[in-house]
């Protein structure tokens, strides 16, 4: 099969077109035919090497990539809930890597069945692996009410965009979002259901009193900190994510004590393993999300030789959506 390599840790220029063995699905697995893969800023901070320590994280040569949609390919021993050529998307492995390539190995537990769904297979990897793990968060988690606030920083990011949807489809009353300043254009054509979205180089101060009941934070640094001034008394801070690359960053424990405010980590690598039943609703959920139209985001199409040129996109910071790769035409 065809895959993108990791061949070391560096920059973008380590991953290469490597054809490789194609893999067999074990007990409790299928295989998928890969039409789409997404690129994710995890993929970035596996390629770069910032997990590297950690154990369990992959080491080079690695194949990146979480999600994928695409066709069952094959179905191994005990998976009885897919058949052969069943249109499908997967959220992300326990490993969190395998996606850039022609066949991929997912959990049947992590895999939804596009069948009753006029979904294309590109908005699908993009929208519905994030639009689950925003529903585990916002459910199991933030445990956000009917008529609640929710407040998303990086509101046009791959899994920020997601939360908007979700909320709404739980209940909130109101969602707001944050961007750079650089992406104000974008965040006034996006069609994600947003009642705002303000620029973060205003906050605090860009909300004047209003104060939110959930923060749903992939930005780490000094957003975090900014956040505990806009959460209600009793709310709840969801750190998702260091999109900053601010690693020393910690928050004050005593604004935590006099606001009566709750900060909790969502990992969804490390959560959905330990809570497996949450992931079939969150799969419907983000299914029915998409297909209503509420996670519509921008998508960018390139082939898996050109993967160096997503990540240096997304590295950037220059996207307004996502990006996902697709197998290269074969002479």
């Amino acid at each position: 099969m065809q895959a993108v390599q990791a061949t070391r840790f560096g920059d973008p220029d380590v991953l290469v077109v490597a054809e490789l063995p194609d893999p067999a699905p074990g007990p409790g697995q299928i295989a998928i035919d890969v039409s789409h893969a997404a690129v994710g800023l995890i993929d970035l901070f596996f390629r770069q090497g910032a997990y590297r320590d950690r154990p369990g994280m992959p080491q080079p040569p690695f194949v990146p990539g979480l999600e994928v949609a695409g066709t069952v390919r094959a179905i191994g021993e005990g998976a009885t809930r897919f058949r052969v050529g069943e249109p499908v998307v997967s959220t992300s492995s326990g490993g969190g890597i395998g996606g850039y390539a022609e066949v991929y190995l997912a959990a049947e537990s992590l895999v939804a069945s596009l069948d009753a769904y006029d979904l294309d297979p590109a908005l699908s990897v993009s929208v519905v692996p994030n639009a689950a793990m925003a529903h585990v968060a916002l459910t199991r988690i933030a445990r956000l009410a009917d008529g609640e606030s929710v407040l998303v920083h990086g509101a046009l990011g791959g899994f920020s965009a997601a939360f908007p949807g979700i909320a709404r489809q739980l209940g909130a009353a109101r969602v707001v979002g944050t961007v750079r300043t650089g992406k104000l254009a974008a965040a006034r054509r996006t069609r994600l259901p947003y009642d705002a979205i303000v620029d973060s180089a205003d906050l605090p101060g860009a909300f004047r009193d209003e104060r939110f009941d959930v923060v749903v934070d992939p930005v780490g640094g000094p957003v975090r900190t900014a956040s505990l001034g806009l959460l209600r008394p009793g709310g709840r801070l969801i750190a998702a994510g260091n999109a900053s690359g601010d690693w020393a960053h910690q928050i004050p424990t005593n604004d935590l004590w006099f606001g009566s405010l709750t900060v909790a980590g969502f990992n969804a690598g490390v959560y959905l393993p330990t809570h497996p039943e949450v992931v079939r609703p969150a799969l419907d959920a983000a299914l029915e999300a998409a297909a209503a139209g509420l996670a519509d985001i921008e998508i960018e199409t390139l082939p898996f030789s050109e993967a160096a040129i997503a990540h240096e996109r997304m590295q950037s910071r220059t996207l307004d959506g996502r990006i996902v790769l697709t197998p290269d035409r074969r002479a």
